[in-house]
């Protein structure tokens, strides 16, 4: 018989056993949902029970993170780092993400200067902490005050009381960096840079995937004026209020219900592989409908290529009648997918 676990009792309160794990796995499937309230609900009161359980800890400093309370993420990942609590460097990061939506330049620097001076820093990270580190000295100094007086509201990064007027993404070569500085904006207004961000969307140096990043960020500030965007040889016209959500993109959804229909219940693992792949080329691509125009074929190209990429045998012609569309059409689609891959994400 399997012995049963011991009751807990907090305060004369006794508690059922496996609540504490019921509570954190109904967090973090509120976590997943996007449902941040009710995550941190959930597990602030499954931390009662085990308040140094690394997973309920990690799950409350992103669910803070994800509804926007940056000080109290802050707070609670300061307090595992101290105690020691979860994977190290993961903590220091988790940290360091949350110091730069606070604009804690000065914190970031310190704490990075720490671990170097302490040599805490595996020699295949010391790329990324220094780009963090050199990222954060600069903008450190771009906040100073320009004269004695006391220090304003969070508004002076984008106000004329301040030196910060310009951005200067394109004069900055490191691609980390650039993705750190567009971070910076998500909690700032960003009509003063308007002029700017117009250029790099426009300019054949731009990033696709900081191009979508200030997409989405110019959306959520509701900026209706229109705006030119290059990507992949391509220019349109785009006004970002009137854009579909990123993650809610017509074509992408059309393509997730075929490879859904197809994959979901026969091969869950090449279905997430193939799912996460369309959600990342679609990202990247985004606001732009690329050519074929046909879903289908851009789920068979979908699914051909994780086959691939799983080492699994793949036919495209099996594919072409499976999904009613051309060959051609799937190599075009394919085409297409591999420069977008080769280009993926920023590894921050």
């Amino acid at each position: 018989m399997k012995k049963r676990e011991p009751v807990k009792k907090i305060d004369n309160v006794i508690f059922f056993p496996g609540l504490e794990k019921r509570l954190t796995d109904k967090g973090l499937e509120n976590l997943e949902k996007k449902k941040f309230k009710e995550a941190i609900k959930l597990l602030e009161e499954a931390r009662e029970y085990d308040p140094d359980n690394d997973e309920i800890l990690i799950g409350l400093v992103l669910a803070y993170f994800e509804a926007s309370s940056f000080k109290k993420a802050k707070e609670l990942a300061k307090e595992m780092l101290h105690k020691g609590i979860g994977d190290y460097l993961q903590m220091v990061d988790l940290y360091l993400t949350v110091l730069i939506q606070l604009h804690e330049y000065q914190e970031i620097v310190a704490t990075i200067e720490v671990l170097l001076e302490e040599e805490e820093i595996p020699p295949e990270k010391h790329d990324h902490f220094l780009t963090i580190l050199q990222f954060s000295k600069r903008m450190a100094e771009n906040l100073q005050p320009d004269t004695d007086t006391d220090t304003e509201s969070d508004n002076d990064f984008t106000s004329e009381g301040t030196n910060v007027q310009e951005l200067n993404l394109l004069s900055i070569n490191n691609l980390n960096e650039q993705m750190l500085l567009v971070s910076s904006l998500a909690e700032k207004n960003i009509r003063p840079f308007l002029p700017e961000i117009a250029d790099y969307l426009e300019a054949e140096a731009g990033h696709p995937f900081l191009k979508t990043i200030l997409l989405t960020l110019l959306k959520e500030q509701e900026i209706d004026r229109e705006l030119s965007v290059l990507k992949f040889a391509m220019k349109k016209k785009v006004i970002p209020t009137q854009l579909p959500e990123v993650r809610e993109e017509p074509r992408m959804n059309e393509v997730k219900a075929f490879l859904e229909e197809r994959l979901e219940n026969n091969n869950p693992g090449l279905f997430e592989n193939t799912i996460r792949m369309a959600e990342r080329i679609f990202f990247i691509s985004y606001p732009f409908e690329l050519e074929p125009k046909s879903t289908g074929a851009w789920a068979a190209a979908f699914h051909h290529l994780a086959h691939y990429y799983l080492g699994m045998d793949s036919k495209v012609d099996h594919l072409a009648r499976e999904y009613e569309v051309s060959v051609e059409e799937i190599e075009e689609a394919m085409a297409m997918i591999e420069v977008i891959e080769k280009i993926s994400y920023p590894n921050i």
